[in-house]
């Protein structure tokens, strides 16, 4: 046991610190590569591979003396979007609002003090940000449905999720000052809405409203994306499409529940 707490064991720290990093890696991480980026003796390390090996997370590349992704990881990813996949009702709300909007539309959804996206309405006429697709989930600081989630938090909680997350700066333009970010998630919170404008990719914006369950708490957010320049020419109608998708995606989770 570590001593983070009880219930926490650094062996499974450690083997899901492994998978992180050799599935952040571009290709087949050799076992000397792991051990030496985090911080591991070798025998630990080579402790940890065998037993993501036999467990399948993770396969042995003799040739290469390397190790990869193994086939369970996509066994988790295919459990993760079915555990997140919402209703059809939210499904056609969001296609409406990428429609009307003319721009890629998202669902978000709230799950443990974490937006993660669970539904992408796009078009190659309007694709959605590259990486935000379903299961995306990192830097609630720089887009607007992470924004629309700390703002409903307590300042005390948001500032020991932002402790844990950090603010880092995704692009020049990200909000990372933690005075500044508390100014822009006032206005969040009074206004129903937040917006970001290139803080999570440079020329693009992002907008999005609030969902609600029937207790009226906070459950996910409707979004879309758009070029900058065109979130400026057409705010108004831009804002109304979110608003009224918002609106709608309200009405489908009460009506259909998780």
């Amino acid at each position: 046991m570590s001593g983070k707490g009880a219930g926490h064991l650094q062996s499974v720290e450690r083997a899901m610190c492994v998978l992180d990093h050799i599935a952040a890696s571009p290709g087949p991480v050799p076992a000397r590569d792991v051990a030496r980026s985090l911080g591991l003796t070798l025998p630990t390390t080579y402790h940890l591979l065998t037993t993501l090996v036999t467990g399948g997370y993770l396969v042995h590349l003799p040739e290469e003396h390397a190790y990869a992704l193994g086939h369970r990881v996509d066994d988790l990813a295919r459990g993760l979007y079915r555990q997140i996949a919402v209703p059809p009702a939210v499904q056609r709300v969001a296609e409406v609002v990428h429609q009307q909007a003319q721009a890629a539309a998202y669902y978000a959804a709230l799950r443990d003090a974490e937006m993660i996206v669970a539904h992408v309405a796009e078009c190659p006429k309007h694709p959605r940000i590259r990486p935000i697709g379903i299961g995306f989930h990192q830097a609630p600081h720089a887009t607007a449905f992470g924004k629309l989630m700390l703002a409903t938090l307590a300042p005390a909680d948001r500032e020991a999720l932002l402790d844990h997350t950090g603010t880092p700066r995704v692009t020049p333009a990200t909000v990372t000052d933690r005075a500044l970010l508390s100014r822009q998630l006032r206005q969040v919170h009074d206004t129903g809405l937040a917006v970001e404008v290139d803080e999570f990719q440079s020329g693009l914006s992002c907008m999005a409203a609030p969902v609600t369950d029937a207790a009226g708490r906070f459950v996910g957010a409707v979004a879309i994306s758009m070029p900058t320049t065109r979130l400026r020419a057409d705010r108004w109608t831009a804002e109304r499409a979110v608003r009224l998708g918002a609106v709608r995606a309200t009405r489908a989770v009460a009506l259909h529940p998780n």
